[in-house]
Parts: structure tokens; sequence; C-alpha cells
């Protein structure tokens, strides 16, 4: 069995802000010393993982990324016809489980008691307690013994015992857990929970432009329907955002052996996970700003490649851009680039895979079909 899978893609994407930094700009980095367009991992894994592609193949298999699990085994609680105080004080044994709970200050308590004890206002401010103060990624079956516990508490009226708080797994069965991993730091008693943590067994770079950008500024206007123009002919609103266009190489890396790993040893699960986000990386687009510039793309050329040596990206490739010249097909010069760099990486420290696959959408050359096979053979 081949232990890495390594996924080099270059898609092409027209007008876009896919990814935005903190002023509502296209996120961007320096790369040999030329501005590029960038979409961070974080947004990247996101997309693929919350897309219809990824569910509906791996239904059943996705996790839950929350702070507010505990709201659920709360309601769980309240549709059994526990009191809202009961169900907050045998709730909060059971989040606790998986991180800190926020707590609420000082001040806060105090202004709570001057409020009617069955007030819609004070319920939801004591509700925040249930919330850990970090994101937890909710294996399924951890999320239904959760909802057991609670239906058990509820129709028992009394709280868990120690043993019945022991809901974390070391070996998830979903998928996205498996491949992107999750940290989980201290329980609300202080217990360490870091046995519990997954090492992802998925690496995915910033996907980056293979060319300099320059981002320019969409000034826009609406017009008021039901201004007749009689009196008042100006714009109703007047707005700008930011776009760009770019050809991006992006860089995958899975770790099959590690994937079966944190799956309990589902090979075959495994596989369908491996097959589910290859197809969601070559056909599924960051959603940001996706209703004002409709920038779906599929990957115009994908490089596969299969074997157990240290992986490496190709991403040195574009250290030099691919500049604008007159008459240029950036597609086929950013493919001439990769596949070079390949082979120099191969003629310098020997095969870098075993086996590769490729499809180039410009030269109608293979499928997505024969590619999905190769990466879960």
């Amino acid at each position: 069995m081949n232990r890495f899978i390594q996924l080099h893609l270059l898609t092409a994407y027209p007008p876009a802000n896919l990814n935005r930094d903190d002023m509502g700009s296209p996120k961007t980095a320096k790369m040999g010393g030329y501005d590029r367009l960038r979409v961070s991992s974080q947004c990247l894994k996101r997309t693929w993982r919350t897309s219809d592609n990824f569910a509906e193949a791996l239904e059943g298999h996705i996790g839950t990324r929350t702070k507010a699990m505990g709201s659920k085994a709360y309601q769980q609680m309240i549709d059994k016809g526990i009191t809202h105080k009961k169900a907050l004080e045998w709730t909060q044994p059971i989040a606790s489980v998986f991180g800190k709970l926020k707590q609420l200050s000082k001040k806060e308590k105090e202004a709570l008691k001057k409020l009617p004890a069955d007030s819609a206002e004070r319920i939801k401010k004591e509700l925040v307690e249930l919330e850990i103060e970090q994101l937890a990624f909710y294996d399924t079956q951890e999320e239904q013994a959760i909802l057991n516990l609670a239906n058990a508490i509820a129709e028992r009226e009394e709280e868990a015992n120690a043993e019945e708080l022991n809901l974390l797994r070391q070996k998830v069965t979903d998928v996205d857990i498996a491949l992107f991993g999750r940290m989980l730091t201290k329980s609300d008693t202080g217990n360490s929970l870091t046995k519990y943590c997954i090492e992802a067994a998925c690496q995915v770079a910033h996907a980056i432009s293979v060319h300099p950008i320059v981002i320019e500024d969409d000034y826009f206007t609406a017009v008021d329907d039901l201004n007749n123009g009689q009196e008042d002919t100006g714009a109703a609103h007047i707005g700008e955002t930011r776009f760009a266009a770019g050809l991006f190489y992006s860089y995958i890396c899975i770790n099959r052996e590690l994937l079966i790993d944190n799956l309990g040893g589902d090979e075959a699960l495994a596989n369908k996970a491996i097959r589910a986000l290859t197809e969601a990386a070559v056909k599924v687009a960051p959603e940001g700003k996706q209703n004002s510039f409709a920038s779906r793309a599929y990957a115009s050329y994908v490089l596969a490649e299969q074997g157990n040596q240290q992986p490496r990206s190709l991403s040195v490739a574009y250290l030099k851009p691919i500049n604008n010249r007159e008459n240029q097909d950036f597609i086929t010069d950013s493919i001439t680039a990769l596949i070079n760099q390949r082979d120099n990486f191969d003629k310098v420290y020997g095969a870098c895979a075993d086996s590769h696959y490729q499809i180039n959408a410009s030269k109608v050359e293979g499928s997505l079909s024969e590619l999905l096979d190769f990466v879960s053979q």
C-alpha cells in the first residue's frame, strides 16, 4: 500500500473575492518578490468538508465542529420535561468533558439575579455557560452518546456519574476529523485531553496564484425601483468591493496509513474519504462572494502521485512567476513549469513517487473517474 497521496492542482478563477482578509480584500502573499493571490488552507478545508459532494459521498460520517454541543443536550432534557434549572445543572458536566466552559463575569451574574428566574432573557444568558471556550470537533458517535446520556438523565432525573461521562473517543468514524484532525486541550476540571487529539492525515497548502496580481476595485451603484427620476436621478446606494482573477496552484498531501489508523482500521471508509476529498478539491470553489461574481471553477489540470517517499510540494515551480506576455498560454506554461519541476526533483533526488496520473482539461486528457480510481487504489 502506498503511504502518501499527493495532489497538485491548477485552477483558474475569473474576477472573484474567494477568501477575504479583515479589510474585505482578497487575501494575498508575497512570493518570489511578487504579490500573489492566496486562498487560505482553512478556507479550502472548510469548503471541501461542508460541500454537497462530500456530504453525499460520506453520509453518516461527517462530524460537527461547535462550541455549543451542550445546548443540544440541554434542549434534549427540556424536551423531556426537565426544568431549566435542573437541565442547566445536569448538562454542564457533559459539556465540560470537551473543554473549559465559558463563565459569566461577576457583574453579569449580579445582573442576572435582578431578572425573573423564568424570563427568556435570563435563560438565554445562563445558557452561555453551556458553551465551551474553544471549538471542538465531535465525532458522530460521541454526539450520539451525549444525546443518549441526556435522555437517560432526563428519564431517571439524576445527574450523570463519572463513568457515564467517558464520552471521548481516541479513534473516530467521521472522515473530516480523521482527515483534518482535532485539538482538545483541557476539560473544565483541568484534566488533559491530549490523548483524544487526532493528528490530521491530510495536509493542505494555501493556494497561491502562479503569476503576479493587481487587486482591483469594483465601484457599483444600486437604483431604487420606485424612484421615477423626476426629482432625484441619483443612485440609492453606492458601494465598492475588491476583486482579482488568477490561476492558482494548490497542493494536498494525504497520509493514507494515518487516515486508516484514525478511522480505527476501516480501509474501505478511508478510500471513500480520499475519493470524496479529491473530487471536492477538483470541483468545489470557495463560497466567498459567489453571488456577486459566480466564480465557480473546476481544476484545469491535476497531477496525482502515490508512493512511500517523503512528500514535497511543487510550488517552487512558480517562485519565478508566470509573467504576462503577449499570446502567452497561462495554462500550458503553468503545466510545463510544474512537470519540469517534478522531473528536476526526480533527477536530483531519485523518483519522488512510484506512480502518477494526470488530467488535463485543456487537452482533454484523462478523466475524473480514472483519477478517483487511482487515488483510492
